[in-house]
């Protein structure tokens, strides 16, 4: 990770812990502990693990210009990102976690070691949405889109045409 990507991300929990009130009582503790529940999921390397923190109407946001981008709707699309993400050995690290109302927004750090080509290996932040114990809402933000585009261009290429086009019916 670049130094200045570590300075960025120290400047901006900095900020956020100045500015953002405390998590705000027992609702924000149970989504920020749904949360840490995810990760937990997550980290089994089981794509399936995290449907049930799914809401039916999730939307995951990844920004980006490469094959994993975009707008993931329900979890069947968000499980399907997952299974990429464990198929190219993912990994996320919890670094830090607020909360307001019903959004919690956390700092991880997520890496990948696949083992050939480019690698990924940087500081995330994602806001969840969170409504009645699920997670309805997830947006990326991360800190060097150039290293996120072109790790994911490399390991995940898009099939060749007329293969990646859908049926025309």
């Amino acid at each position: 990770m670049t130094r200045l990507a570590l300075l960025a991300a120290g400047a901006l929990l900095a900020v956020s812990a100045a500015m953002a009130p405390a998590n705000g009582g027992p609702q924000e503790d149970r989504n920020i502990q749904l949360i840490k529940d995810y990760y937990a999921a997550y980290a089994t390397g089981n794509p399936e693990a995290v449907r049930p923190f799914l809401a039916p109407d999730i939307v995951w946001r990844i920004p980006g210009h490469h094959p994993l981008a975009g707008d993931k709707r329900g979890p069947e699309e968000a499980v399907a990102f997952f299974r990429g993400l464990a198929d190219g050995k993912f990994k996320a690290e919890p670094i830090f976690f607020q909360a307001q109302g019903d959004l919690v927004v956390d700092i991880h750090r997520g890496w990948s070691n696949v083992g050939s080509g480019p690698e990924i290996d940087q500081l995330y932040a994602l806001m969840f949405r969170i409504r009645d114990g699920k997670i309805t809402e997830a947006q990326n933000f991360l800190t060097d889109m150039y290293q996120s585009d072109t790790f994911y261009w490399a390991h995940y290429p898009l099939k060749p045409l007329p293969g990646r086009l859908a049926d025309e019916r």
